[in-house]
């Protein structure tokens, strides 16, 4: 026997014993796993290992309220402005009785009065002309000449009401601007152009070169990727839910959105944003959530339809994150991120822009 056939022999030998210790056991494994050798990873675990990368850390927690802190004194400086140019008003008059004369003081008066914007809508005229009229006799003439501040004093109180309502929900907003920023990132690094829909004048634009802050202001994205065309809204009331759902993606264009909503294939994944940082409601917020889930899979199913389903959360304590975890390892919730956590929030956006 030739020198050459033992070589060739002892080649495939090498070759079969290396199979068999490398990729026939990895085939073993995932025959007993249940899973395929070349599997495509599921989405969570491309951010997450464990339920322990969803747990808040303290850090997250701390500047998540400083975080607000800056957002409730950016929205009190036009407050304070108010008042700045309110007391220069009043001061030039010496009696306060004479205020009321002053015609483009009466809306601050009625504020200062206790009034809020809300429910001056539903005053008449008379009704506002009594209640500044009680505010000047009863608190504002015995202060004397210090009536001016006392004035100023109590504008500032009835506007940190109108201000603490509009704080109740800022954690929303934060969370909804933070995914918003994110998933424009993830369109801009694709090179994929895109439109928003402004919250106010309720009108699609497009893309700008200069796209800073447009978050602020934003309650729809849609781009178009080869053929498919995907639109996000965000707050909206599912018609055949009968309940608002934080995050809704659609395959349709914005044109097509008031017949899409409508109908349940036109769905491709629904989410729930909670961008409250305080621990103690952490376990509130995902039951909310949870509920909210549970529910578009049961109606959707009733359809033979599963959608993509996820949740994103600013405060996610050790229990809430094993649920979650649960849930994600059985297929009941698809994916799942950290608000507070820059590289999940990326993650989960560049997700969904591929669905």
């Amino acid at each position: 026997m030739s020198r050459k056939f033992l070589s060739s022999q002892t080649a495939r030998a090498t070759a079969a014993n290396r199979w068999d210790n490398t990729d026939a056991s990895r085939c073993e494994s995932a025959f007993t796993s249940g899973e395929k050798p070349d599997a495509k990873p599921k989405p969570y675990r491309l951010h997450l290992s464990s339920s322990d990368d969803l747990v808040t850390s303290y850090e997250a927690i701390r500047a998540g309220f400083v975080a607000l802190a800056l957002e409730k004194n950016r929205r009190a400086t036009p407050f304070v402005e108010q008042a700045r140019a309110l007391k220069v008003a009043a001061s030039t008059v010496a009696n306060p009785a004479d205020l009321i004369k002053i015609e483009e003081l009466q809306r601050a008066l009625l504020t200062a009065a206790g009034v809020s914007d809300k429910a001056a809508r539903h005053l008449q005229l008379e009704d506002k002309t009594a209640a500044i009229l009680g505010l000047i006799e009863n608190f504002l003439a015995p202060a004397g000449t210090d009536f001016v501040e006392e004035l100023v004093f109590r504008f500032l109180l009835t506007r940190g009401d109108t201000l603490g309502g509009s704080m109740r929900n800022v954690g929303g907003l934060l969370a909804q601007r933070k995914l918003t920023r994110a998933l424009i990132s993830t369109l801009a690094l694709a090179g994929t152009p895109y439109r928003w829909l402004h919250s106010i004048s309720n009108s699609w634009a497009m893309m700008a070169s200069d796209d800073t802050d447009i978050e602020l202001h934003l309650r729809g994205l849609c781009w178009t990727k080869g053929r498919r065309q995907r639109t996000v809204i965000y707050n909206l009331t599912v018609p055949f839910l009968k309940n608002n759902v934080d995050v809704c993606l659609f395959s349709c264009s914005p044109e097509e959105l008031q017949t899409s909503c409508r109908a349940p294939a036109s769905y491709v994944a629904l989410g729930e944003l909670k961008g409250g940082i305080d621990p103690a409601g952490a376990d509130e917020h995902w039951k909310t959530a949870r509920t909210a889930l549970i529910r578009i899979q049961t109606v959707f199913g009733q359809s033979s339809l599963k959608p993509h389903t996820f949740f994103i959360g600013a405060a996610i304590a050790k229990k809430m994150a094993s649920e979650i975890w649960f849930q994600l390892e059985d297929g009941t919730l698809e994916n799942a991120a950290n608000l507070t956590v820059e590289s999940q929030v990326a993650s989960i956006s560049r997700w969904l822009c591929s669905l």
